[in-house]
């Protein structure tokens, strides 16, 4: 999953896909460089983000989507969003999934992805619940579990979880969590993961999100061992090569 953020203030590459010869471009190359999933997103979801409205984030992703498409109506796009009246439009423009990082905090957005029948990313995001590091697992299973039977009772079928690395976790909790990782493959839904040049890789290197790419390749890695089946990434070239041999590996 190659992530295009049309923001002004994303931590790594915001500022650079704002116009819409940029975002042509980088759609061309992500897709040329093998990635399978644009993430479309309009609204920055690091803390302390510029709040944006959400009449604007809703002409953005439109705008977009259809641009994207007219160009390159072969590609899958995921709308990165948590909002479901942006969501909702998205789908019918051409969305062929929702990435809502909010866990599902807006009480329509179940029922929108549920109408539409399309693949819905389902994020633990506890920013404002912050747990401890011994009740992390069960806790985030129980998330999960809830709010799966609560897809399921509105007609989604395909769930994707993402243990939201970064989204209210300590350093130690993403690490504990990256290890630890293998444990939510019991819950039969394929499992995504985001850490892309995040915090988490800076904090321990002491570097910046420019210079995190090698801490990115390396985690990335390892959370395909622990049964990710979807990378979300900035950098899909050196991902895909990275996928490439792993699973080579994997198939002797």
């Amino acid at each position: 999953m190659g992530i295009l953020n049309v923001t002004e203030d994303s931590f790594f590459d915001g500022g650079r896909y704002i116009s819409e010869a940029a975002v042509l471009k980088r759609v061309e190359q992500m897709l040329e460089e093998g990635a399978t999933i644009i993430d479309l997103g309009a609204v920055s979801t690091q803390p302390n983000a510029i709040e944006v409205a959400e009449n604007q984030e809703f002409e953005t992703i439109k705008k977009y989507i259809k641009r994207i498409l007219l160009h390159f109506p072969e590609a899958d796009i995921s709308v990165d969003t948590f909002r479901a009246a942006v969501a909702d439009m998205a789908i019918q423009e051409g969305a062929a999934m929702i990435n809502d990082v909010s866990g599902g905090a807006d009480a329509m957005m179940f029922d929108v992805v549920g109408k539409h029948k399309v693949p819905y990313i389902l994020t633990h995001n506890n920013r404002n619940h912050p747990l401890k590091t011994k009740e992390l697992i069960s806790k985030m299973l129980f998330f999960f579990g809830n709010n799966i039977e609560k897809l399921v009772s509105k007609g989604v079928k395909d769930i994707i979880i993402d243990p939201g690395f970064g989204f209210g976790k300590t350093l130690k909790q993403n690490y504990y969590l990256l290890k630890h990782l293998e444990i939510f493959s019991i819950l039969c839904f394929p499992i995504l993961v985001g850490i892309s040049r995040k915090s988490m890789i800076q904090q321990v290197l002491e570097t910046s999100s420019a210079d995190s790419l090698t801490g990115t390749l390396t985690l990335n890695t390892i959370a395909l061992h622990q049964k990710t089946s979807i990378l979300r990434v900035h950098d899909v070239k050196q991902c895909f090569e990275s996928i490439k041999l792993y699973n080579l590996i994997h198939s002797l």
